[in-house]
């Protein structure tokens, strides 16, 4: 794991040159982004990998801003914290940024809440006045293979495959700002209910992005469908053959982020990465 030492200096003298004062040092996660609790209330955010594709503060002035778009429409959503200017911050050259705390419960999260807060996030982020992205994180990721040699050439090559027919399939519908990384890793289950978090990856594409995106493990590497079918019956029709590309280009652009993400992965993260290439591999043939 990273040494968080000057990430937590820099959290920590950003938020006392607002006004507040740190009481306790509670690391929540420290991967890339270290998250730190700061006082009882705050919450810090800080990137930890400068030397990563993304650079600057860009990334978290975007999150920002739709993130006060949620928060003010009433979306289930963690809101950035209300004492401090809303950034992005840099210090120290860590992008960092600050979130309420807060209180998880233990519960799993029903998989029609899941359908409905998602629903909710869309339909509230569809009158967002700032203009996004198109299909960036598609983008992105494709410009990470085309720069980097990150696996055999033979994977390599099928992921750029994907991504690019995705770029232009998916360019022909409609397109809306989305979450972006709509995982379940990105939805907690608290004692103020089912909120949506981390929208660094936020641009604009079809819904059927988001929707890939929360269903792609319980359908393609737990068998699920049970859940599938409860997030999707609450969430409401979409287009299949769009859904269908989004869990190919969702794959392909977890995969080609595998390498950055988890430099030295564990044998379950291996499992699951070979998985999907070999979904994929099926997917090409």
């Amino acid at each position: 794991m990273p040494d968080p030492t000057l990430p937590i200096r820099a959290a920590s003298e950003t938020a006392i040159a607002h006004g507040i004062k740190p009481d306790r040092c509670d690391i929540l996660q420290n991967s890339s982004t270290l998250v730190v609790r700061l006082t009882e209330t705050l919450v810090a955010r800080v990137v930890q990998d400068r030397d990563g594709p993304r650079q600057g503060t860009e990334w978290f002035a975007r999150e920002n801003a739709i993130a006060q778009h949620l928060t003010q429409n009433g979306a289930p959503v963690i809101p950035l914290h209300p004492d401090l200017p809303p950034g992005p911050h840099e210090h120290l050259g860590y992008p960092l940024n600050f979130w309420e705390f807060v209180t998880r419960v233990d519960a799993e999260p029903d998989p029609r809440e899941i359908g409905l807060t998602l629903k909710k996030c869309h339909e509230i982020m569809k009158c967002f006045p700032e203009p996004l992205p198109r299909l960036a994180i598609i983008s992105e990721s494709l410009a990470i293979l085309n720069d980097r040699q990150l696996f055999p050439a033979e994977t390599q090559n099928m992921l750029r495959q994907h991504l690019q027919t995705s770029l232009e399939v998916l360019a022909h519908y409609p397109q809306q700002p989305l979450h972006g990384d709509a995982h379940a890793g990105n939805l907690m289950n608290t004692t103020r209910g089912l909120l949506w978090t981390d929208w660094e990856d936020t641009f604009a594409g079809p819904v059927e992005w988001d929707v890939a995106s929360i269903i792609w493990n319980a359908q393609l590497l737990d068998h699920d469908h049970v859940t599938v079918a409860a997030i999707r019956d609450a969430y409401g029709p979409v287009d299949e053959t769009a859904l269908q590309q989004c869990l190919v280009a969702r794959a392909a652009v977890i995969t080609a982020w595998y390498p950055i993400l988890y430099p030295n992965p564990d044998a379950d993260r291996q499992e699951k990465l070979r998985r999907r290439i070999e979904w994929l591999e099926g997917v090409s043939a």
